[in-house]
């Protein structure tokens, strides 16, 4: 079932974002009266999460004919070996050859990313990580690196598109602007807890102006059970979040009653370090990646023609015919 909510770009449906070899391909190939079904397999360098198959359907629903098409797709989420088909398209080449930079494209980007995100959600064990990745790169993509982040595990993300292309609630408390703005932690949250709808965690950012195990008590001192938590993100440059600062805080809060205070930690987490804070047996409650998943590397993928007119076909170096694949199911 497509997912109305991956509606193409009229650039990439039109070619602006092809590789223009692709463009000059099919002009080469309309004059000629060339325009054979062809079977084009996709598959990534490296193993990981796959991602992105909705929106390449979403694509090819726009593109291919409605009758005379094949698409076999792993499920979004799953495991990927390096090398292993992902993806099948068989159609005619004129009305798929075209997106083969799209489809590479989309597939590469997501499935780095939500590779990434399960990369921390495994170092983390069973407690919650959330995506905070949207800062770190271009607002275009920024829905769909918090969508792959969630089909990657992670439990919410900070964007509203991102969370309504997953089907999530989009989390988020407060930045450290509004403490900044309002001069006062608990000024900021007091204020936040005023105008924020209930379904909102009331949630405290600590490490604006104070110590973050006394912020942390003075803001639970006035919201007390409408706090649901605290989040640390201390800067470099007083040496960011430690686990003996989540221990102190956690301690602190405990002796003054507020036990069910909940501990976010963000700041530069990647999995190693998330592992550290587990060994550490740091009383983290969520933890917050950003960079380390935005900033993964594409897991290229390959598009390969494997069969033209039914007839076995392929490259040097690779083995005609379509390649068997069990997992493969149909989607189109």
């Amino acid at each position: 079932m497509v997912n109305s909510e991956f509606e193409p770009r009229r650039p990439v449906l039109v070619g602006d974002t092809a590789d223009v070899f692709l463009q000059r391909t099919l002009t080469i190939l309309r004059n000629e009266s060339i325009n054979p079904v062809v079977t084009i397999e996709f598959s990534p360098y490296r193993s990981g999460v796959i991602c992105g198959i909705p929106e390449v359907l979403a694509l090819l629903a726009k593109v291919l004919p409605e009758t005379g098409s094949e698409v076999w797709a792993l499920e979004e989420g799953e495991t990927v070996e390096a090398k292993e088909v992902s993806l099948r398209v068989k159609a005619p080449y004129g009305s798929v050859g075209l997106y083969e930079t799209a489809i590479c494209g989309i597939l590469a980007a997501s499935t780095a990313w939500a590779t990434a995100a399960r990369e921390c959600v495994e170092a983390a064990n069973s407690t919650p990580v959330i995506a905070l990745g949207a800062r770190h790169l271009h607002p275009n993509v920024a829905a769909n690196l918090d969508y792959a982040s969630i089909i990657g595990s992670c439990v919410s993300c900070t964007t509203i598109q991102g969370a309504r292309l997953a089907g999530v609630t989009p989390a988020g408390n407060m930045p450290h602007a509004l403490v900044l703005l309002m001069n006062d932690t608990v000024r900021a949250m007091e204020a936040f807890d005023r105008h924020m709808p209930q379904e909102v965690p009331r949630i405290a950012l600590v490490d604006t102006f104070k110590d973050e195990a006394e912020e942390a008590l003075n803001v639970a001192g006035v919201l007390k059970e409408r706090l649901r938590g605290i989040r640390i993100s201390t800067t470099l440059e007083r040496g960011g979040v430690s686990p003996d600062l989540v221990k102190e805080t956690r301690g602190r809060l405990n002796q003054a009653g507020f036990s069910h205070v909940e501990i976010m930690v963000s700041g530069g987490f990647t999995p190693e370090k998330i592992r550290q804070f587990m060994n550490a047996e740091a009383p983290v409650n969520v933890f917050g990646v950003g960079s380390y998943i935005a900033s993964s590397p594409p897991n290229s993928f390959e598009a390969d023609i494997h069969e033209i007119e039914s007839r076995p076909i392929a490259k040097r170096g690779r083995i005609p015919g379509i390649t068997s694949n069990p997992r493969l199911h149909r989607v189109m």
